[in-house]
C-alpha cells in the first residue's frame, strides 16, 4: 500500500492496525534503566512498613512517590 492510501484510510477514521507491524514498535518513555540508590536503614524500615500497609512492593512505592513529586514540580 502506498503512503497516500494509508494516510487517507487513517484520516477517514478507518482501522489501520492490520497494516502496522507492532512487533518492532517501541515506547521510549517506558524504557527502564536501573538506578542504585542507598537509603539509611531507618528509611528502609519506614518504606517497608508503608509498602506492607499498602500491599505493594518497596520499589513500587518509591517509583510512585518519585513520580508524584516530579508531577508536582512540573517536570
Amino acid at each position: 500500500m502506498k503512503s497516500e492510501e494509508f494516510d487517507k484510510k487513517f484520516d477517514s477514521g478507518e482501522d489501520i492496525m492490520e497494516y502496522l507491524d507492532l512487533t518492532k514498535s517501541i515506547r521510549p518513555a517506558l524504557i527502564s534503566k536501573r538506578v542504585n540508590v542507598d537509603f539509611p536503614d531507618w528509611m528502609i524500615q519506614l518504606l517497608d512498613k508503608e509498602s506492607k500497609r499498602l500491599g505493594i512492593t518497596r520499589q513500587s512505592i518509591i517509583k510512585f512517590w518519585i513520580a508524584e513529586k516530579l508531577k508536582e514540580v512540573g517536570v
